[in-house]
């Protein structure tokens, strides 16, 4: 088997040749990559349900719009807590949040909100999550599915979730940022 390099806590970007409806124009953050599979949550997918009907002791924590978010297409009967805490919390993480990467952390939702409510800059709630078993991510990533990017802690609580993916393309320094202008529907060009 190969040697896989992780990727977590970047950002797997849709292009536009992904024909999988699920992940159209999809900014997914990886929260876990390894040899055994990827897992992540779509970051741009909010729906009409407030976080406080389903979480109500989190609801005033989660960041706007307070909705809960799609995660992916599996489990969406769970729920995970994805957290930025501001300045990567040091050497001491609170109780209640697990590093992903950087400042970008997962939450246990069972904890109790208080625990975190201090120490939180920002929260969002996923039903569901992406997943691939092990090599699928790598092979969707030859034949071009995805674009690989940097993953940035602001992306996580954006507040206008349906623009993220024209705006993590356009501040890549490449020709990434071009894609960005790639039309919804290109036949009604």
């Amino acid at each position: 088997m190969t040697e896989v390099s992780s990727l977590t806590g970047r950002l797997l970007v849709a292009t536009p040749a992904l024909a999988d409806p699920n992940f159209d124009r999809a900014v997914v953050l990886l929260l876990d990559h390894d040899e055994e599979g990827s897992l992540g949550v779509v970051l741009n997918r909010p729906t009409p349900v407030d976080v406080g009907d389903i979480l109500e002791g989190w609801a005033d924590l989660a960041g706007e719009p307070g909705v809960v978010f799609q995660g992916g297409p599996v489990s969406l009967d769970s729920a995970l807590g994805v957290a930025v805490i501001p300045g990567g919390c040091g050497e001491r993480a609170p109780l209640g949040w697990r590093r992903v990467h950087g400042a970008i952390g997962l939450v246990d939702l069972e904890a109790p909100p208080e625990l975190l409510a201090k120490a939180l800059g920002s929260l969002r709630i996923f039903a569901g999550y992406a997943g691939w078993g092990p090599g699928q991510l790598e092979d969707e990533l030859v034949e071009g599915a995805w674009y690989v990017v940097e993953s940035e802690p602001g992306d996580v609580s954006s507040p206008e979730p349906e623009r993220l993916w024209r705006e993590v393309l356009r501040r890549q320094r490449s020709e990434l940022a071009m894609v960005a202008t790639y039309p919804d529907d290109p036949t009604l060009n």
